[in-house]
C-alpha cells in the first residue's frame, strides 16, 4: 500500500471531507482522489480554475487581489481555500496555484514556484514551494507535497 493509499484510506475511515481548487495541478489531485473506491463519501468537489477569469467566476476570487498580487501568490492561494470552504464546508480544503513551466516564469516568480493552500480544523496554511523539473514533475511534486501535508494534519 502506497503512502497516498494510506492517506486516502485514513480520510475515508475517519470520514474527513475534502474539496480541492486546483490551478497549476490541473485536476491531478482530484484525479488521484477519484481513483479510490468509496471516495464519494468524503470528496465533494474538485474545481480546476486555471485562468484568472475562472478563479473569479467559480470561486469569487477578488479581481483586486488578482491584479495586486497575481494569480501565483500566497494571497490567492489563501483566498482560494477560504472561498472553497465557504462554498463546500469540507473539513479539508486545498488550493494550488503556481508556474509549472516550461514557460511563464520571471525573476520574481520563476518556473517551479507553487503556493499550496490548506484549510483544516478552522486553521489556514499557505506553503510556498520551489520545485525543479519538467512541467509534469512540478505538478507531481505539488501533488505529493499536498498529500504529505494532509498526512501530517490528520
Amino acid at each position: 500500500m502506497s503512502t497516498i493509499d494510506k492517506i486516502v484510506s485514513n480520510l475515508i475511515n475517519k470520514n474527513i471531507s475534502i474539496a480541492v481548487a486546483e490551478s497549476c495541478t490541473g485536476g491531478l489531485i482530484a484525479h488521484t482522489l477519484t481513483k479510490y473506491s468509496g471516495i464519494s463519501k468524503i470528496f465533494s468537489t474538485g474545481i480546476v480554475c486555471y485562468s484568472n477569469q475562472t478563479k473569479v467566476k467559480y470561486l469569487s476570487i477578488s479581481k483586486k487581489t488578482l491584479n495586486k498580487f497575481g494569480a501565483v501568490s500566497e494571497e490567492i492561494a489563501l483566498e482560494m481555500i477560504k472561498k472553497l470552504y465557504k462554498k463546500e464546508k469540507s473539513q479539508i480544503c486545498i488550493s494550488t496555484t503556481g508556474i509549472a513551466g516550461p514557460k511563464g516564469g520571471s525573476n520574481t516568480k520563476p518556473v517551479g514556484l507553487v503556493f499550496v493552500g490548506l484549510r483544516f480544523k478552522n486553521k489556514e496554511y499557505v506553503f510556498k514551494k520551489n520545485f525543479k523539473g519538467t512541467r509534469l514533475d512540478i505538478q507531481r511534486k505539488t501533488k505529493k507535497f499536498v498529500f504529505n501535508q494532509i498526512k501530517s494534519l490528520i
